[in-house]
């Protein structure tokens, strides 16, 4: 830093900057810059200029933080050290700099025993109309600043005052802002006297407390002149009147402000105050910059002279006062005729009480649109330096739906809804339930905390030498964990995982054939404990552990689930080896990065510290503190939401193959939380990419790529439906362990989609209604041993044809190939085909119904959905049936060939399924979707052959 090239105290008689002095009024400079602080021209102003302190705002912050360079080298170590959002960077780099133009102005802080010398660091521009938050954000920069000659930043709004007042009564020194108004000024003049007033009577030292009321001028004359002006091109009958008002609103303003100080000056209470050492809340002048050129360059600096005032002047003010500016004693000058100009105004309808309401309101927007704008630099620059270290996205969108979704964005961020979804706001959505579903959006933050119990686990599972992981969960509980063991494999040293999600008890026992139950931990996952599906499979498999390992059985188990759950109970009965606890404030769809994911990893040795690392670096990307058009999750959340709105409401999900199963667990998320109230997102997950002619317009594509490992196939798919005017999201993932970014960046997204259709995001009011339905069928198979009778309207062979009367009723019957002929015939533009099947999920079902859904798509042009239950009713099932009702169904059952009894039951999971079939297509009808159920009878295989080849006999 270059030396002070003159003591504070030196003078010199031909600057008129300096000259302000002589009549007690302080210059303070609009402006601060790191270069400007370290290369010594700050020091250089206070020592030839007499500066006497320096206010900030984020315009000026964000020229410089997000276009310059001169912070980058401070940036790129903030960036390196570990995850940050972009409004703490902002701060620390702000901060910084605050700390030093204190540390140049401390000279004038001593030699004015703390009148002057001060720097000025605002609250946030986002609480300008709250009171409380306010206090807390002053306080806290106060601790932080840590140096006697800051003065935080507050406005003088309505909600600004009460606060105003707190702080100072805590020994806080206040720069009050947004000041435009004579009684809004008496507001801000009366907070600061009744503060002191109970600061003292509490015992507090008032001497060292100082602070400015911060009251604006040219601001005043740009509306009031454009209101002169307008009048006068219309001929107004006052044009010669109005014309001598021109130019003068703004400073008479000001006179009677001072004026006003004057008169509180000289009475009883602040001279009881100043004879125990209180300094004056001086009235500082704020936008003093000339804007309409036919003035003079220096007209509010010259007109607005006077003691215990301070004028704030950017540094081209400054620079022209300081080359032909004349100082005098000018502020009590014709103070009458001030008031002849206010009565004037008044007179002829200029309203100036209007024209100050609306520039709070605008100041207070303006404000927030230029913190908005430095934050978003802020984050731009932090995205360019940190690489791929966070997955980027890029969107290729047709003109009409990038229109609309740059509309929404920007109604997210003039509405601050990022930031009331951060506080857990539940007019974010529906103003219901939502706030008591938000606990996921700490829950990254919370496991990194508990990250030793969780290694210890990890360790202690090692130890035990486990070959085999099965979870046995549904929905929340099951998809993220099958991620984790699709994605990661079996790692060296720990047991391999397996999930079951279902009841068919073919599959049951092909999974319990893949483990050795003597050297395998059982995890039972269940967030609320009362689910069907867990409790069976638990009664199943724990039976079975008690037959391999005997007493020891206990010692195998471990319960993942919510605090004083059912299940807590019978794991504690049961004796299991750990509980680990759920969150009740996370639904089972937004739990992956909870226990309910984290557990698992932990069991399978993933290394939790990096994916917990990778997490918080998206949950950090999508912070509050980050503006829309470049928070990750916002940008997401705003393509999925204003796409299903304009119709784009089939969101098809693209993986790499080394990533391929998060589709699964996407659909979950997007179904569930988006498909109710007759809207929402129908997520097509594992439909392989076909020539971009097969598709309708109704398709959002997202692509998640692995940079690493990328599939050229994909690749070319993805580019030809770009070029043929697709909407395109591209996520590129530079390692499978940014999945756990993924998880996160969606969850986030889907909550914003929410919010942007208008529905409660967090419930899921039909997943219910099939359960219930489930319930009826077997609680009358407990009391009679069978379940209820039904009779098809239509048999071809081995197949039987099921549906209610009004689906029944179109399709007629006939052979197989006339009923999925005259199903399918009612697929339309736009509409979507799922076809459901209850039976094992292995590799040969999986082949067979994916090449029946592409032989649909291709023909019909139609998104396809290919589902196995019961797993999907923990998952897309709530949108099939709360969702838009352009779903065509194909349910497909078919006999066992095995059943396996449940233990303390009377039925058998084949009955359980079948129940839960029966009851998935009755909500269904009962929603008055268009569905068909076709039993098959006898040999699955042979069935299963027949049944697609009329599928795709029924399309072309």
């Amino acid at each position: 830093m270059n030396v002070v090239q003159k003591p504070p105290g030196a003078q010199d008689a031909g600057n008129p900057l300096q000259a302000l002095e002589k009549f007690h009024q302080s210059p303070w400079l609009d402006f601060i810059q790191r270069s400007f602080i370290e290369n010594g021209s700050l020091a250089k102003l206070v020592g030839d200029d007499r500066l006497k302190g320096v206010t900030s705002n984020p315009a000026i912050f964000e020229k410089a933080m997000g276009h310059g360079t001169d912070y980058d080298d401070q940036f790129k170590k903030i960036v390196a050290a570990g995850n940050t959002d972009a409004s703490e960077i902002y701060e620390t780099l702000a901060i910084d700099d605050i700390r030093a133009a204190a540390d140049v102005l401390k000279p004038v802080w001593d030699e004015t025993k703390g009148l002057d010398g001060y720097v000025s660091l605002e609250v946030s521009p986002y609480l300008g109309l709250r009171t409380e938050p306010t206090i807390i954000e002053a306080r806290r920069l106060w601790k932080a600043v840590g140096k006697p000659n800051l003065m935080v930043k507050i406005p003088g709004t309505d909600a600004g005052v009460p606060a105003i007042r707190q702080v100072i009564s805590e020994g806080i020194n206040i720069n009050v802002t947004l000041l435009f108004s004579i009684d809004a000024y008496k507001k801000v003049l009366e907070a600061y006297i009744s503060g002191l007033e109970e600061r003292h009577k509490n015992g507090g030292d008032i001497t060292h407390i100082a602070s400015v009321a911060s009251f604006f001028v040219s601001r005043i004359d740009g509306l009031i002149d454009k209101a002169i002006d307008t009048r006068l091109a219309a001929n107004d009958k006052d044009s010669e009147i109005l014309k001598t008002l021109r130019g003068k609103v703004a400073i008479a303003n000001a006179k009677l402000a001072y004026q006003h100080y004057v008169e509180v000056s000289a009475g009883p209470r602040w001279q009881a105050l100043k004879a125990i050492g209180a300094n004056p809340q001086r009235l500082l002048w704020a936008s003093t910059g000339t804007k309409d050129k036919a003035y003079s360059d220096v007209l509010y600096v010259e007109e607005l002279i006077g003691a215990d005032t301070v004028n704030t002047m950017p540094p081209a003010t400054m620079d022209a006062f300081r080359d032909h500016g004349t100082a005098r004693n000018s502020i009590t000058e014709d103070v009458e005729g001030a008031k002849h100009v206010l009565a004037e105004a008044e007179r002829l309808g200029l309203d100036l009480t209007g024209v100050t309401n609306k520039l709070v309101k605008d100041g207070v927007d303006s404000f927030a649109d230029s913190f908005d704008a430095l934050l978003g630099a802020v984050a731009a620059k932090k995205a360019e330096m940190a690489g791929d270290t966070v997955a980027a996205s890029v969107f290729k969108l047709p003109k009409d739906l990038d229109d609309a979704v740059k509309a929404s964005l920007e109604d997210w961020r003039k509405s601050g809804k990022v930031r009331a979804l951060w506080e857990r706001e539940a007019s974010v959505w529906t103003g219901t339930d939502e706030a008591s579903w938000l606990r996921w959006l700490d829950i990254v933050g919370d496991r990194i905390e508990g990250l030793d119990a969780l290694t210890a686990f990890q360790a202690e599972v090692k130890e035990k030498a486990f070959s085999h992981v099965l979870l046995l969960g549904m929905g929340g509980s099951s998809l993220g964990p099958e991620v984790l063991a699709e994605t990661f494999g079996q790692r060296a040293g720990f047991p391999e995982l397996h999930v079951l999600d279902s009841t068919d008890p073919q599959q049951v026992a092909s999974f319990e054939a893949k483990v050795d139950l003597a050297k395998t931990l059982v995890i039972v996952s269940s967030k609320s404990g009362g689910t069907l599906e867990p409790n069976i499979l638990k009664a199943y498999f724990f039976d079975k552990m008690q037959k391999a390992v005997g007493d020891k059985a206990g010692s195998h188990f471990v319960a993942i689930t919510d605090p004083g759950s059912h299940m807590e109970d019978v794991a504690t009965k049961d004796g299991f080896w750990k509980i680990f606890h759920g969150e009740k404030a996370i639904g089972g769809r937004y739990s992956v990065l909870s226990n309910f994911g984290i557990v698992p990893a932990a069991a399978i040795g993933l290394d939790l510290a990096e994916f917990l690392s990778n997490a918080d670096r998206m949950v950090k990307a999508c912070s509050a503190g980050t503006p829309p058009g470049q928070n990750p999750g916002v940008l997401l959340g705003a393509l999925l939401g204003v796409g299903a709105k304009l119709g784009h409401d089939k969101v098809t999900i693209v993986a790499s193959p080394g990533i391929a199963d998060l589709g699964a667990w996407l659909e979950q998320l997007l179904a569930e939380s988006t498909g109710k109230d007759g809207k929402g997102i129908i997520p097509i997950e594992g439909e392989t990419l076909g020539a971009p002619s097969v598709y309708g317009s109704d398709r959002v594509f997202a692509y998640l790529r692995l940079t690493d490992s990328p599939d050229a196939t994909q690749d070319a798919a993805i580019k030809a439906l770009e070029a043929a005017g697709q909407p395109v999201v591209t996520i590129s993932l530079a390692s499978k362990m940014q999945i756990a970014q993924e998880f996160f960046r969606w969850e986030f997204a889907t909550a914003v989609a929410g919010s942007i259709l208008g529905i409660n995001a967090f419930n899921q009011p039909d997943v219910e209604a099939s359960k219930i339905e489930t319930r009826k069928l077997t609680d009358a198979y407990a009391s009679s041993g069978k379940l209820p009778a039904e009779a098809p309207f239509g048999t071809d062979g081995d197949f039987s044809f099921f549906a209610d009367e009004t689906n029944a009723a179109a399709l007629k019957g006939g052979s197989l190939e006339a009923v999925v002929k005259a199903h399918f015939a009612r697929a339309k533009a736009g509409d979507y085909a799922a076809l459901l099947a209850y039976i094992e999920r292995d590799s040969t079902t999986i082949a067979w119904i994916q090449k029946a859904r592409l032989a649909i798509r291709d023909a019909k042009h139609v998104a396809t959905a290919a589902e196995f239950g019961p797993r999907f009713l923990h998952s897309t099932g709530q949108a099939y049936k709360g969702g838009p009702n352009s779903g065509v169904f194909l349910q497909i059952t078919a006999d066992d060939k095995a059943d396996l009894a449940v233990p303390g039951e009377t039925y058998s999971f084949s009955v359980v399924k079948a129940a839960q079939a029966r009851g998935d297509f009755d909500v269904l009808a009962e929603r008055g979707r268009r569905a068909l159920r076709v039993h098959i009878k006898g040999n699955l295989s042979a069935g299963l052959e027949r049944l697609g080849s009329a599928i795709a006999s029924a399309v072309a």
